[in-house]
């Protein structure tokens, strides 16, 4: 037992790694065009475009058919061997590039009902705009489910590296095609140079499934199209499928109603409530996502042999793990914000004004940061236990609770991109609480008070990560508004490192068992 959460510790810092390059190459192409267009009309217009592939590719793709695919196949490969899971990784391909195909050509169809439903507050210019970014980028939808799919075989084989790094030239993509495109197209980088950020965004979903293709041959697949769909595992993912597009997209939805509201705000609402967002998934994707990819192969391996006390482990384990790292991250951005917004986005035409909205909206969010992250592990281990319906019915409340709190905090009160972003954080929240109660009732898998004395000895290490980011704004960046670059860099920069290595020696005195297990590892690379 202990063998295997050591792997699990390492894999998840390897996934940890290549998620994180992926994030800071995002951050990168989010700081360019930011850059470049601005943070006002033509980037809201971009930001809502995209959003309509990319909410299908969380509920469809990297949402509920990942996490079917992946518990059904491992499952698949644990009772029948490889030949019968290559059989239904087959069917499953061919299905997915057929349907979502239509699901493309749909798409770009309605596109104009879906932009009026979802952007209530565009005028009928930027709508237009909106309208013809959003069918260039469509069929990047096929692209990464397909993407997705690959990534779920390659995971349930223990290959998490190069599918984690996937996402990287996703990035590297849109960034060198976007941006070359987009000068071609205007060189001043005006409204006519949004076309070349979208087709960059297909160009960069194209290269997110073919650098994987290498990796999935050498393992044993072949593809040859198979349209036998009525067999029993395709009719397994697709049941799980069903609950799971709420379950696994409810974050998106609750994104894209977010849209709906910051639609009738000022201009640029839309993107500084999108970066937000985005810096909000930094340590989210680091950590959360990483500790979710290891551990759902795992568990639902532990679920198929029926190995009770490994699946409670590793499920308690994940928990606690995602909470260690993700609420340092909480303390840090709450702290840090506009720093952070200023020194990553201030740059050509986004202005101080956007970088201050953008900081409420992010320390909103980040108050459910740790929510977010303990959900990437939770969650999917309600399909691997088939109580795949439970997820789904939290969705729905989930889903009408950020609609009611939307509303009070912006309309009734007023609180502007702050309150949206404040809607989703208590959200999350309110989603894991539900999520972990659940999961304790039905199946006694879960030991509350390891996780309450987890949190308990987490407290000293987080006061004292609060105080050294409460030092370095009042004496290092008291004046950051008006710092030259160089120092504001360096002393934000110093102030973090400072912060995580007092968090970290502080969790390591506390003796929190996740804690030396990050310990331990590092100690075995640097002795490598």
């Amino acid at each position: 037992m202990a063998e295997k959460q050591t792997l699990n510790t390492r894999a998840a810092g390897v996934v940890g790694l290549a998620v994180m390059c992926s994030r800071v190459l995002g951050l990168v192409r989010e700081q360019l065009f930011a850059a470049l267009f601005g943070g006002g009309r033509a980037m809201d217009a971009f930001g809502v475009a995209f959003r309509l592939p990319n909410l299908l590719r969380d509920m469809f793709a990297e949402g509920a058919l990942s996490t079917a695919f992946i518990t059904t196949f491992s499952k698949k490969i644990s009772a029948e061997g490889d030949e019968s899971a290559w059989a239904l990784a087959r069917k499953m391909a061919t299905l997915t590039a057929v349907f979502l195909s239509l699901v493309t050509l749909i798409g770009m169809f309605l596109t104009p009902y879906i932009v009026a439903v979802l952007a209530p507050g565009f005028d009928a210019d930027k709508a237009a705009l909106t309208v013809w970014l959003a069918r260039i980028m469509y069929p990047f939808i096929l692209l990464v489910s397909l993407a997705a799919l690959v990534m779920g075989m390659l995971n349930a084989k223990n290959i998490f590296g190069i599918p984690a790094m996937a996402s990287s030239f996703f990035n590297i993509g849109s960034i060198l095609g976007g941006a070359g495109i987009g000068w071609w197209l205007d060189p001043e980088f005006g409204q006519r140079a949004l076309t070349g950020l979208a087709i960059g965004t297909v160009i960069g979903g194209a290269l997110q499934l073919f650098v994987q293709i290498p990796a999935l041959f050498k393992i044993g697949f072949r593809f040859r199209p198979d349209f036998h769909w009525s067999d029993p595992g395709v009719k397994q993912i697709l049941r799980l499928m069903g609950p799971a597009v709420l379950a696994a997209g409810s974050v998106q939805i609750n994104v894209m109603i977010n849209t709906m509201f910051a639609s009738k705000l000022a201009d640029g609402s839309i993107f500084q409530l999108g970066i937000a967002f985005r810096l909000m998934q930094l340590p989210l994707g680091i950590f959360g996502v990483a500790i979710g990819t290891v551990t759902l192969p795992v568990l639902a391996r532990s679920a198929a042999a029926k190995n009770t006390e490994e699946f409670r482990t590793i499920l308690a384990k994940g928990i606690r793990l995602a909470m260690l790292l993700t609420l340092p991250a909480t303390v840090g951005l709450m702290f840090l914000a506009e720093p952070i917004l200023s020194v990553l986005y201030q740059h050509g035409k986004f202005d101080a004004q956007q970088t201050a909205l953008a900081a409420a909206a992010l320390q909103s969010y980040a108050i459910g940061l740790s929510a977010y992250a303990c959900m990437k592990v939770l969650a999917p281990a309600f399909y691997a236990i088939d109580k795949r319906r439970t997820p789904m019915f939290v969705s729905f409340g989930a889903i009408g609770l950020n609609l009611l709190l939307n509303y009070l905090f912006t309309i009734k009160f007023g609180f502007g991109i702050r309150g949206l972003a404040f809607s989703t954080g208590c959200v999350a929240i309110t989603n894991f609480g539900l999520l972990y109660f659940l999961m304790k009732r039905e199946t006694r898998l879960l030991d509350t008070r390891l996780l309450v004395g987890t949190l308990l000895k987490l407290l000293l290490p987080l006061l004292a990560l609060a105080g050294v980011c409460m030092a370095g704004n009042h004496w290092l960046l008291a004046d950051w508004a008006t710092m030259p670059i160089l120092w504001k860099i360096a002393a934000l920069f110093g102030t973090i490192i400072v912060a995580t290595a007092l968090f970290a020696g502080c969790a390591a005195l506390m003796r929190i068992e996740e804690m030396n297990d990050l310990v331990a590892l590092v100690k075995r690379k640097l002795r490598r």
